[in-house]
């Protein structure tokens, strides 16, 4: 039954997505923000999506503050990369260079207003990092970085990428975990099972702190649901 619900999802989700996407380059001439609701209806269909066709349900945990904030996001499945987009009310999402790279998707990330970070973190780069921020932080919208970097599997912890470290510091801003429990029923790779995916926010971690102990607490926060 799991593996028909998953085969019927992706040929009605993936399907249909194929000719949202072809019509992006179009919404994006639009501006910003035609092409973040857009983006944000594409990701309602997916939650809709999952609920009727997967049985997977969204929990949530805790208030979600009003911006703008520094959310640090777990990051477990494809799910909460973008529905925390739609449940945060389309965030500034930090995202590496080579997804930016991508022809065609790259420059229509740009126009809906991603944060671009370099892994090389040289001048240059968080000089380009702190721009994109900016401009979000103008136009009202949050900040939303996955901090361990990449997305892991169920009960995995690794340690937080430098890239936080350096936002958390040129931005000021209070930071918001979201704790994320989504890999036990959305794997990478396989079957997707019903079941209730979970996000939890905890409460605002003070900006200024010493980057051991924003670190620290940020780790324990994203992690609260592992086990």
């Amino acid at each position: 039954m799991n593996l028909l619900r998953t085969l019927i999802f992706s040929i009605f989700f993936y399907g249909l997505s194929i000719l949202l996407v072809l019509l992006v380059p179009l919404v994006a001439l639009l501006g910003g923000d035609s092409l973040r609701t857009y983006a944000m209806a594409w990701v309602a269909l997916m939650t809709w999506s999952a609920r009727w066709i997967l049985g997977i349900r969204v929990q949530i945990e805790g208030t979600i503050p009003k911006g703008p904030v520094l959310f640090a996001g777990k990051h477990e499945s494809l799910f909460e990369a973008l529905e925390l987009s739609r449940l945060l009310g389309s965030p500034a999402t930090v995202m590496k260079r080579e997804l930016a790279q991508i022809p065609l998707w790259g420059w229509a990330a740009r126009r809906y207003g991603v944060i671009i970070v370099n892994r090389t973190a040289n001048a240059a780069a968080l000089r380009s990092m702190m721009k994109d921020a900016k401009a979000a932080l103008a136009q009202g919208r949050s900040v939303l970085i996955f901090p361990e970097g990449t997305r892991v599997k169920p009960g995995e912890a690794p340690e937080l990428r430098s890239g936080f470290a350096g936002l958390y510091r040129m931005l000021d801003l209070p930071v918001v975990p979201i704790a994320v429990k989504s890999g036990h029923v959305w794997p990478k790779h396989g079957i997707k099972k019903p079941g209730v995916i979970t996000f939890r926010f905890l409460d605002p971690i003070p900006p200024g702190l010493p980057r051991a102990e924003a670190e620290a607490r940020v780790h324990a926060g994203i992690n609260a649901l592992n086990g």
